[in-house]
């Protein structure tokens, strides 16, 4: 089927602290006990809280994939898993997998079980955290037919989908009732690196060619194709099942997709545009508008969870056309002005003093 071009509003952040940068953001996760995002980031995780601030989480270090279970934070240290606690950040548990090559991707049961796929040797491992001083780990695929990256625990399935490098990359997945692997689909991507599903029991990929988030239905049909500016190898992605904020990581940024916010199947940015100036917002500032037709255009004041929490125009002037933002009354903050009509949506970031 046809892919859909399905456009979002992007919310996104800007690292400035001078402390803590991102420099090799690798692997995104969602702590819901403390409302924030963890990031595997070279060799120490990043606690971001969505909004731009960074700061480490305790001493704690991972390299690659990153995975929530309960109050435990579970990181990939060579050919280690490590647990730390959420709370205190303090090391917990940790097992060696022997053998391993370059452990990459990770997900749970939720419960007591991390699973992790071995890119190097082309294996998956199951790891049994019942008890944190004594963790088993035993090695549950053998083959995995191709060179495994990201992975995710689909329990309504009872089964592990897990994505794939090289072109036409495919996406396969195993049967935990009795670790056999067979393949879902095969896609027209190269190099897939995360998974992740949404709470309406859709699929999301990233992939570096093209740099790009795909969208599959529950049984993987109707692709759509999430479009977010300036994509760069896009890594392992992490959702926030509750808001369907998608943490995207690129190495030297991790930026976040509200994908609640959905416009109209196909969108072309040129039927309209617009500027803010100047911006941060004051009395002085406007909306400079281009619309290219006739029809009317809202316009609308966002907050940082993608609420809309005013609406300041609705316009249908075909040409250039300027819009006061003297009346708008927020709070100070970050914020989105969102453009829209049955032809798409446009958003802009903006800062309110």
């Amino acid at each position: 089927m046809k892919s859909k071009i399905t456009c979002l509003v992007l919310l996104f952040s800007v690292y400035l602290s001078f402390s803590q940068n991102y420099s090799n953001a690798e692997s995104v996760e969602y702590d819901p006990i403390n409302d924030r995002w963890l990031v595997s980031n070279g060799n120490r995780i990043l606690s971001d809280d969505g909004q731009g601030n960074l700061s480490y989480f305790g001493t704690g270090t991972t390299s690659y994939g990153i995975e929530v279970m309960g109050n435990t934070v579970f990181g990939i240290q060579g050919s280690n898993i490590v647990g730390y606690d959420l709370t205190t950040e303090q090391q917990v548990t940790t097992v060696t997998i022997s053998g391993a090559s370059f452990l990459n991707g990770m997900t749970s049961d939720g419960v007591n079980t991390i699973y992790v796929t071995d890119f190097g040797q082309d294996k998956i491992h199951e790891i049994d955290f019942s008890n944190f001083a004594t963790p088993v780990a035993t090695q549950i695929v053998a083959n995995t037919q191709n060179t495994p990256n990201g992975v995710l625990y689909d329990g309504d399935n009872n089964r592990l989908i897990y994505t794939s490098w090289g072109n036409n990359a495919q996406i396969k997945q195993v049967d935990l009732s009795n670790n056999q692997v067979s393949t879902i689909i095969t896609t027209s991507l190269g190099n897939i690196d995360g998974i992740d599903d949404d709470a309406a029991g859709n699929f999301y990929v990233s992939s570096w060619t093209p740099d790009r988030i795909t969208k599959y239905d529950s049984n993987f049909q109707n692709p759509e194709t999430v479009t977010t500016p300036s994509l760069n190898n896009p890594a392992d992605i992490g959702i926030n099942k509750a808001t369907g904020i998608m943490g995207i990581p690129m190495g030297s940024s991790v930026i976040f997709v509200d994908l609640g916010v959905l416009s109209v199947e196909e969108f072309s940015i040129n039927k309209f545009n617009f500027t803010v100036s100047p911006n941060p917002i004051d009395t002085t500032s406007e909306i400079n508008l281009v619309n290219l037709n006739s029809t009317s255009i809202t316009i609308e004041l966002l907050d940082i969870s993608g609420k809309v929490v005013q609406t300041i125009s609705n316009r249908a002037d075909k040409g250039n056309s300027s819009v006061s933002l003297k009346n708008i009354n927020q709070a100070s903050g970050i914020y989105f002005i969102r453009a829209s009509n049955e032809l798409g949506i446009s958003t802009k970031k903006v800062i309110i003093k």
